[in-house]
């Protein structure tokens, strides 16, 4: 066999390892391609429905209430407390968890809006309505969460019950020295603190107002929580706090000294007393 001979075989099996060479290629590339169309397809059915759930979550449905109170939040709110109330450094703190009872508290005696930072911010005329203040309260409720106050009528009724039956009335007032007069003074008129800072007179709150304060603890006042001071020791509380406050007029104890409790008053007796004392000597040394 010459080596042409030899040669030919060979060259026979060469353009057939060719064509399976190919044909192994083939396969692997139309599996890549069956790989990449169900990635695609998987791709695209999540890109589909996977997002819209997200977006879902991230922007809630807002009651109509809370839609109000976003508008006005955006207009009266978001400089200070941010666009998502999570607070802005040295403006204003976030409002997250805080709950509606705090934004009616704040906005409703005129704290807020704060046109600059002090020490403490003090009550004045309302720049909203009690509405305004409700939906206010309603989108950040509804954004944080937090505590909640009652509706006014059923608050209302549970203090005027409170009024009317005097042993709850006395044990308000048990509560109220045990726990407010520290600050607020035993006839309410409020006292000062420290850093410039004070507890306000409670001559002008009303039912919502304090039981809110109580609930939320705004600026130096402790929060009492229900496991602290159940909602009918609030109650009992305010209904004594109402009935001062109704009955200031009227001390049938005599002069009342600004109402200032007893030490101003122990101090007024003392004085007088000692000078009494000493006149009274005088005028029978002086006799005898």
């Amino acid at each position: 066999m010459t080596s042409e001979q030899s040669r030919r075989p060979l060259a026979r099996l060469v353009p057939g390892g060719k064509r399976a060479a190919r044909s192994k290629l083939r396969r692997r590339l139309s599996a890549a391609v069956r790989l990449v169309a169900a990635l695609t397809l998987v791709g695209g059915l999540y890109s589909a429905y996977a997002p819209g759930v997200g977006r879902a979550e991230e922007t809630p449905t807002l009651s109509a209430a809370a839609q109000r109170g976003k508008a006005i939040y955006e207009q009266s709110c978001i400089t200070c407390h941010g666009r998502n109330a999570q607070g802005v450094e040295d403006r204003g703190p976030s409002l997250i968890g805080v709950g509606s009872a705090a934004v009616e508290f704040q906005v409703n005696t005129g704290r807020m809006p704060l046109a600059r930072q002090e020490a403490q911010a003090e009550r004045k005329q309302p720049q909203l309505t009690e509405q305004q203040a409700a939906d206010l309260g309603a989108y950040i409720q509804e954004l944080g969460g937090g505590p909640q106050l009652p509706s006014a009528e059923s608050l209302d009724e549970e203090v005027r019950k409170a009024t009317a039956d005097s042993k709850t009335l006395a044990h308000g007032g048990e509560l109220y020295r045990v726990n407010c007069s520290s600050c607020h003074a035993f006839s309410t008129g409020g006292g000062a603190l420290s850093s410039g800072k004070f507890a306000p007179s409670l001559e002008h709150s009303t039912n919502r107002d304090i039981y809110a304060a109580m609930l939320t603890g705004p600026q130096n006042m402790p929060v009492f929580g229900n496991n602290q001071l159940s909602p009918d020791d609030k109650a009992a509380i305010i209904a004594y706090i109402q009935d001062l406050n109704k009955n200031a007029s009227t001390d049938p104890g005599g002069w009342n000294l600004g109402r200032y409790g007893p030490v101003p008053e122990g101090l007024v007796i003392f004085l007088v007393g000692i000078a009494a004392l000493v006149f009274a000597t005088l005028w029978i040394a002086g006799k005898s």
